[in-house]
């Protein structure tokens, strides 16, 4: 991601297949802060990469990896998962 200041609270999170991961919560740095909003998470905070962004998108952050490769790769077993 080379420009992280079109990232803003509070966008869609979706993977590279369009579902839904999150919303984003704030910047930490290189990682972005994701909330979780399906009723079933309560609220669970993950952290994912800038690394993992493809673009934004109107009112969605894109990931360039599907969520299960996410996942695996930046540790955020949670996030996604049903």
């Amino acid at each position: 991601m080379s420009d992280p200041s079109v990232i803003r609270e509070h966008l869609e999170v979706v993977g590279s297949d369009g579902g839904h991961v999150g919303t984003v919560d704030s910047l930490d740095g290189q990682r972005i802060k994701l909330t979780r909003t399906d009723p079933d998470a309560g609220g669970e905070h993950h952290y994912l990469h800038l690394d993992v962004v493809d673009r934004v998108e109107g009112d969605k952050v894109i990931l360039n990896r599907t969520r299960a490769q996410a996942q695996d790769e930046w540790g955020v077993k949670a996030v996604g998962s049903s």
